[in-house]
Formats: C-alpha cells, sequence, structure tokens
C-alpha cells in the first residue's frame, strides 16, 4: 500500500499592483490540460465563488485573475437593500441577457442601485431581479476579461457553466463547456503521477 501524502501549494500571481493566489483551482486547470480537454494556450475560466480566470501558454498557467462574482451576488442577495428583490431562481433568459449587456458597461454601482430603483417604479418585476443581477455581475466580470471574438473553455457544473457560456456568447466571445468533474479527476491522477 502507498501511504505516501502529496501537497499542492497553489499559485501566486503579480504584476505591478495587480496580485492574486489560487488555492486548488490549479488541480482542474492541470487536469484539463493534461486530459487534452484544452488546448495549451488557452483562456479558462472556473465560474464560482471566486470566479478564476487564467491564461495557458504551452499547457502553462502564464498569467490568472480572481473575481468575487459570486460572493459579491451572495452577499446582495442576504443583506442590503436588494435582498428582498433577489429571492427568486437566476435563469439564463432574458432578464439575464439584459444583465449583461447592463454589466458590460462597467458603471457596477449605478447600475446595482437600478434594480432597486426598478423595482419601486414598478419597471421591472422583482420575479426577474435575481436574474438580472446575476447577469449584471457576470457581465461586468466576462466584459473585463474577453474581446470580441475569444474563445473561453469553462469548467464549472452544467447550471453556472450556462449562466457564463450566456455571458461570453452574448458578448462576442466563444464558449466551451468542459467537464470539471473530469478535469479534477484527470489533475488528481497527473499529480500523482508526478509525485510517484
Amino acid at each position: 500500500m502507498d501511504d505516501r501524502t502529496a501537497i499542492v501549494p497553489g499559485l501566486s500571481y503579480r504584476d505591478g499592483l495587480h496580485a492574486d493566489v489560487m488555492r486548488g483551482e490549479e488541480v482542474q486547470l492541470l487536469g484539463a490540460v493534461a486530459a487534452g480537454l484544452v488546448p495549451p494556450g488557452a483562456l479558462l475560466c472556473q465560474p464560482g465563488t471566486h470566479c478564476k480566470w487564467a491564461t495557458l501558454d504551452k499547457g502553462r498557467i502564464t498569467r490568472f485573475t480572481t473575481a468575487m462574482t459570486g460572493e459579491l451576488f451572495a452577499l446582495l442577495r442576504a443583506h442590503g437593500v436588494l435582498s428582498r428583490q433577489l429571492g427568486h431562481p437566476v435563469e439564463p433568459g432574458a432578464a439575464f441577457l439584459e444583465g449583461v449587456a447592463e454589466g458590460a458597461k462597467r458603471d457596477l454601482a449605478a447600475s446595482l442601485f437600478a434594480i432597486r430603483a426598478r423595482g419601486v417604479l414598478g419597471i421591472a418585476d422583482d420575479a426577474h431581479a435575481a436574474s438580472f443581477a446575476s447577469g449584471l455581475l457576470i457581465g461586468a466580470d466576462t466584459a473585463a476579461r474577453i474581446e470580441p471574438g475569444t474563445t473561453v473553455h469553462i469548467l464549472a457544473d452544467a447550471a453556472l457553466g450556462t449562466l457564463y457560456a450566456s455571458a461570453i456568447d452574448a458578448l462576442g466571445g466563444h464558449s466551451h463547456h468542459i467537464d470539471s468533474q473530469a478535469a479534477f479527476v484527470a489533475g488528481i491522477t497527473r499529480i500523482q503521477d508526478l509525485a510517484a
């Protein structure tokens, strides 16, 4: 029986004032490359509480950015003036795409308050407020990372992957959904092989 233990240390990145850390997500990134699920030069997106955007060159992570997109949505949903309006499920429909377009303008603070004003004035139904808010945050995150024509490989579960794919496609990019579980298993296997 092999009882060795390996610790994967994570990654850090610094570029001027920009600093970032990754602790665990690199396993999926490594696995996606090792399993041939993504090309060795690619832009990968790992949506979640802290969304990771990683650029690969020759199979190596050359830069990455973390956005607190999911955490911001959870905070808005649980606390503050918008919490009562954001109780409905998020759906990748018209309200979500309207939010993506608004988020691409990158006036996030004002656009978020507009959700409150639209509800108070009866301009928008609160049933769609969560979808709009999610689209707004994901749209701002995505618009900051891609140009039209950019191909993005998304490592996520089906529901969250669909939202990011919708935003990427709406902003002129090309999305490819990758099985995040398969990438994780391939990453763990590759780490085991490297540690042997």
